[in-house]
């Protein structure tokens, strides 16, 4: 202590105060800089501490900003959010060099730190449940079950396409209820969608109006919704600032507060299945992982199938299930009412085909221009415009290091909006997923759900929804804006946390056909 009472002395003997503060603050960035792994992809140039985070929370629309400074600096860039290094890949060829031919490199992810408080086991292997778990043994074995049981109730099966049928009927009920009257068509859409994943998971679909349905439906909104804490912009600056649990009053963040809710929500729907479990009789969802946990012998096997991995697999297939496919249907629409022509082309085609005739998933190949439409919208809007990853190594990538530190942003929407790849990409063009013939091309580079291994878990469901959910509308209801009102916005607002690309809140009219 004497010892360092002498050096603050000799400072302030040789120095005022201010300039040994200066000297201080110099020293600690020299420090910063000279811990940043070397030859890392070139990038903006970054705030001390701050990094890149001004000129980030300037941009309208960052993936957009995210492609024009791919122009300057690569396809392989570097941007800062305080002290932590992101590697952004932008273009098809860059994008597939690293998601699909060195796909071992760059599946993993980094769950955001409010979530490892939330939703951490406090190991190495990260977070539990799917969407933010490492890459490695375990996230394959709970994805694997997590698919072969999807599958065994229904994904490309009729079964489920029954339970889609079923709620696309509901869906046009509600529809119809409005009387051609402006509305919004959001939360029926959730209801929908988040029904059919409750019929998945729980064995049985949920009446709308159903307290337990309207509390699911709320929770899912309120964390999609939810902004970043002051002490989730801080940690972005510096990981030490996550431990600093008195931030805000020792409040926690809204995510975080409705994460917690949504855990509890599927912990007691697991509970109810507990008591009427029947190894004889399997249901749904969660009575296929129970009886995968009666199962379990060894300490190993008894862990991936504990009471809380299912939970957390349960939360993941609602926040990754419910607001995707209800998004893209809302931009499918929104983009029918600004396009007539397009809307008159597609109801033509479903008049010729279906008729009033209930759609059926495998009719889709019978309708080619209603199967352009929706992949058009999804060129357009990719619901996860930036899709989130981790390298599960130290690695390399067109000659630059990427450390196993760093994490990765995958510029989906540069590739759709890549007029090398789609010319005028900025106009709504069906025809181009047609070929010659009328018939429906699907093309490579549009790759909504993500590409390599860790393409979205409910690729085939949301599909299937989509189109059913899509045809069924259409079939019922002529879509236009209310008279008057403004053209709504077609450029998104990208959730914070989330990263959903969602449109401004709008109404819409639906007027029943003959």
């Amino acid at each position: 202590m004497s010892i360092l009472l002498e050096v603050v002395a000799t400072v302030r003997h040789y120095a005022d105060v201010p300039t040994f503060l200066v000297a201080v603050c110099v020293c600690l960035l020299t420090y910063l800089y000279l811990q940043r792994p070397r030859n890392l992809p070139p990038g903006p140039w970054g705030w001390p501490l701050l990094g890149n985070m001004p000129m980030l929370a300037k941009s309208d629309f960052l993936p957009a900003t995210f492609t024009e400074l791919a122009t300057q600096y690569g396809d392989v860039m570097t941007i800062w959010t305080g002290s932590a290094p992101n590697i952004v890949l932008t273009g098809y060829e860059t994008i597939r060099a690293a998601l699909v031919k060195r796909a071992e490199d760059f599946s993993s992810r980094k769950a955001p730190p409010a979530m490892l408080d939330v939703r951490g086991d406090g190991t190495a292997n990260g977070t539990k449940g799917v969407i933010f778990a490492t890459y490695g043994p375990r996230w394959k074995q709970r994805r694997k079950f997590a698919l072969m049981t999807l599958r065994d109730f229904g994904f490309g099966k009729r079964s489920l396409e029954g339970k889609v049928t079923e709620e696309a009927n509901a869906l046009v009920q509600e529809v119809l209820s409005q009387n051609g009257q402006p509305f919004d068509l959001k939360i029926m859409m959730q209801n929908a969608v988040s029904n059919v994943i409750c019929s998945i998971v729980f064995g049985d679909r949920f009446e709308y109006g159903d307290p337990d349905f309207l509390r699911l439906i709320r929770l899912l909104n309120a964390f999609v919704e939810a902004k970043p804490t002051v002490r989730d912009l801080l940690t972005m600056i510096h990981p030490l600032f996550r431990h600093l649990r008195h931030i805000e009053a020792s409040r926690e963040g809204k995510s975080v507060t409705m994460i917690r809710a949504l855990q509890e929500f599927c912990g007691e729907q697991i509970q109810k299945h507990r008591v009427t479990f029947d190894a004889n009789d399997i249901r749904d969802f969660i009575d296929a992982f129970l009886l995968e946990q009666q199962r379990a012998e060894d300490g190993q096997a008894k862990e991936n199938y504990a009471d809380r991995e299912l939970q957390e697999i349960l939360v993941d297939l609602f926040l990754a299930g419910t607001e995707t496919t209800a998004t893209t249907t809302r931009w499918a629409l929104l983009y029918l009412m600004l396009n007539p022509d397009v809307q008159e082309k597609v109801h033509q085609e479903i008049d010729s085909v279906l008729g009033q005739s209930a759609p059926s998933y495998a009719q889709q190949n019978l309708l080619p221009y209603t199967a352009a439409t929706l992949a058009e919208a999804m060129r357009m809007k990719p619901i996860v415009p930036i899709v989130v990853r981790a390298p599960s190594r130290d690695t390399t990538l067109k000659g630059y290091n990427i450390p196993q530190e760093a994490g990765i942003m995958v510029n989906l929407w540069s590739v759709h909006m890549d007029p090398q790849l789609f010319p005028e990409p900025n106009t709504f063009q069906p025809e181009r997923f047609l070929d010659q013939d009328g018939n429906f091309v699907k093309h490579e580079a549009v790759m909504p759900f993500s590409t390599g291994h860790r393409v979205c878990l409910g690729e085939q469901l949301a599909k299937m929804e989509l189109f059913m959910f899509f045809v069924s509308l259409m079939q019922r209801f002529t879509f236009h804006l209310p008279e008057g009102a403004p053209k709504p916005s077609m450029v998104g607002s990208i959730r914070p946390g989330v990263a959903i690309n969602v449109p401004f809140p709008f109404e819409l009219c639906a007027v029943p056909r003959g």
